[in-house]
């Protein structure tokens, strides 16, 4: 005899049926969380510049669309997916649909006249942005008093 796992909580209505049509429980399912789908993302300060990477497994370079608007810096991405297989007398279609938008409001001190780059390997999409030069730090030094 197989034993398996339980998990009351996934079912909206639990104990009592009434609870079903009670606010929000139905939504906190995993399906309906909007956060799951977004993909995961880091900020790092590198000295001159700052660098996003987005773990973004699955899509083409073409399927990202980046926009700069108003220091907000917008990633988005589509794919869509079908394969239809015939054989015989039976047939098989499969579709997949995905997608995400991130938005990220820009610091003033990113200096988005000298272009922002991105690059996209291995799943991670990394975006370079430059400092400005008043915002870069100054290096250490010695002040004689005289």
């Amino acid at each position: 005899m197989a034993m398996i796992k339980f998990n009351r909580n996934r079912f909206p209505w639990k104990n009592d049926p009434t609870d079903f049509f009670d606010g929000d429980t139905i939504f906190n399912d995993d399906f309906f969380n909007l956060e799951k789908s977004l993909p995961a993302l880091n900020v790092k300060e590198v000295g001159d510049r700052f660098e996003l990477e987005l773990a973004a497994p699955g899509f083409n370079k073409d399927d990202f669309k980046i926009t700069l608007d108003n220091d907000v810096l917008e990633v988005s991405a589509d794919k869509k997916g079908e394969e239809e297989t015939i054989e015989n007398d039976y047939a098989r279609r499969e579709f997949n649909y995905r997608s995400f938008r991130r938005a990220l409001q820009l610091p003033k001190t990113v200096d988005d006249s000298k272009g922002i780059t991105a690059t996209y390997t291995n799943g991670i999409l990394k975006l370079d942005l430059l400092k400005k030069e008043e915002s870069k730090e100054r290096q250490k030094r010695m002040i004689e008093v005289k």
